[in-house]
């Protein structure tokens, strides 16, 4: 790994409404990337939470007859409860309403407007409440936003950011850092956008109470998306950016989004950093949407999926495990419990379960037999080696594929016990060939927990334990000979780790 840190980001959440599986899973696509380049030695900071200001909020909350700070306490509250669940492992969860956060903003609208570029005006235009997002009249299809949201003819008293000016200097960028948004249709999408012309962007709103102040004039807020998209530098330490935090984190940022909210990350957020003077993330990775019985997932569809109610039906992982493995981050993923099933029980029950299941429990049933551990070398090192395909597949953001390529050697692992019979050898009494296949298996094991560990966590731990190998190496850096199980391990039969009826 060449990098010497990481900073991993999720879009903050609104608090408009309950978490739902789209939520959970760009979060989980987060926090699989951190405890991937944790397992390589490399420091990775791993940030979510909610956005809990802006239009969406001031309303569902007055819908509520609550103030919006206890609606945004009380929403913020199912987030973090969600995530603990699924066990994530964030370094910070933040809050767009944490005081460091408001000084942060303020802070960043006084260093645009001192660098010249926002200048006071009026907004007479197309606002999409729901997308918190304003739109040009072309954009407008049927008298409604692209993307299908209702919009308002609004005019009232705003602040521009001269966002016209960026637009060769984004270009000159993307040209520059080929892999800036991933994956590349989605990056397409952004340069056409781009090259299509930019319009200067309103960024304050008059009409918009529950927000943070603009420091010129404290009767108006600041446009929710600079709100929103500086908590990726709040989180670091901003506006201290000479710390050796945010030194360290900054330049190796990576925001996990999804696609629907491209514009703001790949677009206004260069932007605003370039007229600040900030270094630029280094990538914009914009996964798909789940489609629910046929449809994107929607509130009004009636097609929203509870991930609570999955965690309380399958289990943590193999809900994490689903959503992982389903969907290429360049196309949609479909959901339906039936599937779920279906791959868990194929590949976490018969697959992964059952050979953990059988190696271990054959151990401790022949160890009083087994002589000094052997190893047959050509496959244990072509299981070491094999991480160098899983890397390529997770830091192209190729999830999938690092799932099927490690379930490929969860399979031949699988073969090779079925190919080696290590019962039949006990009951030839053949001793030596016995220890070797047991090691062999054993030691394959105990890489697959190490692979697993940015994809099932808690699935890992319980095989290391079972394997007896301390936590100082559970790391890819342990992937060798020399960390290798051996015959002072003392291994304990792992037990039933998925059961088949979820």
């Amino acid at each position: 790994m060449n990098s010497k840190s990481k900073f991993i980001t999720t879009p903050v959440y609104y608090v408009n409404a309950k978490p739902h599986i789209g939520h959970l899973y760009t979060t989980i696509i987060a926090d699989a990337l951190a405890r991937f380049y944790r397992q390589q030695g490399v420091p990775a900071f791993f940030l979510t939470g909610t956005d809990e200001h802006g239009i969406k909020v001031q309303r569902a909350a007055e819908k509520n007859a609550q103030s919006p700070l206890k609606h945004a306490t009380v929403h913020a509250k199912h987030f973090q409860d969600l995530f603990e669940k699924f066990n994530l492992s964030h370094n910070r969860f933040i809050r767009t309403t944490d005081q460091d956060h408001i000084k942060s903003v303020q802070h960043f609208w006084k260093t645009l407007e001192q660098n010249g570029h926002i200048y006071s005006g009026v907004y007479k235009g197309w606002y999409a409440a729901q997308d918190e997002c304003f739109y040009t009249e072309k954009e407008i299809v049927d008298g409604k936003a692209p993307t299908g949201a209702d919009v308002e003819l609004i005019e009232e008293k705003t602040h521009y950011f001269r966002l016209s000016q960026f637009q060769q200097p984004l270009l000159d960028f993307f040209k520059k850092n080929p892999l800036f948004v991933q994956p590349k249709e989605r990056f397409n999408e952004v340069i056409s956008f781009v090259e299509q012309g930019l319009e200067d962007l309103s960024i304050s709103r008059a009409s918009v109470t529950w927000g943070i102040p603009t420091p010129s004039d404290p009767a108006l807020t600041i446009y929710v998306w600079i709100d929103a998209l500086c908590n990726y530098i709040t989180a670091l330490g901003y506006p201290d950016t000479n710390s050796e935090h945010f030194l360290t984190y900054w330049p190796e940022s990576v925001h996990i989004i999804g696609k629907d909210i491209l514009r703001f990350h790949a677009i206004f957020w260069p932007a605003f950093l370039m007229a600040a003077k900030l270094p630029l993330p280094q990538s914009v990775v914009a996964h798909g949407w789940w489609i629910n019985r046929g449809k994107k997932m929607s509130k009004s569809l009636g097609n929203i999926i509870d991930p609570n109610e999955l965690f309380d039906k399958f289990g943590p992982e193999p809900t994490r495990y689903f959503l992982l493995r389903e969907a290429p981050f360049n196309s949609d993923g479909y959901f339906s419990e039936e599937a779920l099933i279906k791959r868990t029980t194929a590949d976490l029950s018969n697959d992964l379960g059952n050979l953990i299941l059988r190696t271990t429990s054959m151990f401790v049933r022949y160890k009083a037999h087994l002589l000094s551990a052997t190893y047959d070398k050509n496959i244990i090192n072509n299981t070491y080696s094999l991480k160098d395909d899983l890397t390529k597949h997770m830091t192209s953001y190729q999830i999938t594929r690092f799932c099927e390529k490690l379930w490929s050697l969860i399979a031949d692992c699988n073969r090779y016990v079925d190919h080696t019979k290590p019962w039949q050898l006990f009951k030839e009494k053949n001793f030596e060939k016995l220890t070797n296949a047991l090691f062999t298996t054993l030691e394959m094991i105990r890489c697959i927990a190490l692979y697993i560990t940015p994809i099932l966590p808690d699935t890992s731990d319980k095989i290391l334990n079972a394997l007896d190998i301390k936590q100082s190496e559970r790391s890819w850096l342990c992937l060798r000979h020399e960390s290798a199980i051996n015959s002072d391990n003392r291994i304990v039969s792992c037990g039933v780790l998925f059961p088949k009826e979820l």
